[in-house]
């Protein structure tokens, strides 16, 4: 959800990385890349090879029905995480 998230602005593997790290998300680039790949074969993502500073390098950036995926498991994460707040309520544990 993080890395679907975050390719609503298109990044390119580096950037997507350290984006993620930056807000509090470290990703091993094993785990990364495999999960860009899926993504992108189940029509999530879009990716296109682009010369950046006279390298190649893929961007990548959510597709239509990654967009609406996204918002069905945002919708979903901010229930969960209501229920979950109502059952621990904002005590801190003891």
């Amino acid at each position: 959800m993080a890395v679907m998230a975050q390719l609503r602005t298109e990044h390119y593997g580096y950037t997507l990385k350290k984006e993620l790290a930056g807000r509090g998300v470290e990703i091993d680039e094993g785990t990364l890349y495999p999960l860009l790949r899926r993504l992108e074969s189940q029509g999530l993502l879009l990716s296109e090879w682009r010369e950046e500073d006279k390298r190649n390098k893929r961007f990548y950036r959510l597709s239509a029905d990654g967009k609406r995926v996204l918002k069905d498991l945002l919708a979903e994460w901010h229930s969960l995480n209501a229920s979950v707040t109502r059952i621990v309520g904002n005590r801190s544990a003891a």
